[in-house]
């Protein structure tokens, strides 16, 4: 159990059965009376935010969250397989909880999965991953005011934005955090 006072931005707590994530925090201690903490928690569930006040007696249950290191093997349509490289047990994570991450997932990559009763909610990636331009246009000659941009497609069809110099055929980098372009690794 958390105290009211053990609350901070970043922690993760439970309320009604939920975890949450707190991402901004404000401490009050009005002339009288008991100082109040209000929060903006965000669900590691649905996604959704709500506002909450906590009085400085109040406690605040600590979610049953496991991490785990699972490796990548393949996906059965919604469904993605990981494996548990130690008791080699199969996890089946829904398509919904990995969102745009699931096109840059690589086979045997690691990824850290974050589980709340046994249950997936959050997939960590490794920041960065090396993806090919299936598709886009030639830059234009003379186009070259700062940071233009033109539209670019992987090879899964994922389409990211990506700088005039940038062609088919080219290995670039992507942030899988944001899903943009970091920079070029190397030409076709």
């Amino acid at each position: 159990m958390y105290e009211a006072a053990d609350l901070r931005k970043g922690l993760k707590v439970e309320i009604d059965g939920e975890p949450y994530l707190i991402t901004d925090f404000d401490f009050c201690k009005p002339g009288k009376g008991q100082a109040l903490y209000r929060c903006k928690l965000k669900s590691m569930i649905s996604g959704g935010t709500m506002d909450r006040t906590f009085r400085s007696v109040d406690k605040i249950e600590k979610p049953n969250l496991e991490e785990k290191d699972l490796v990548y093997s393949y996906d059965e349509g919604d469904t993605y397989i990981f494996n548990d490289p130690e008791t080699y047990d199969e996890v089946r994570i829904p398509a919904s909880v990995l969102g745009n991450q699931k096109y840059f997932l690589d086979d045997n990559m690691e990824c850290s999965v974050l589980f709340f009763r046994e249950r997936p909610i959050e997939i960590t990636l490794p920041f960065f991953v090396e993806k090919r331009i299936a598709e886009t246009e030639p830059g234009a000659r003379g186009d070259t005011a700062t940071n233009v941009t033109k539209p670019a497609k992987i090879d899964n069809g994922y389409e990211i934005q990506v700088p005039l110099f940038v062609n088919e055929g080219d290995i670039v980098r992507i942030d899988t955090r944001n899903g943009q372009y970091a920079d070029r690794v190397s030409k076709a």
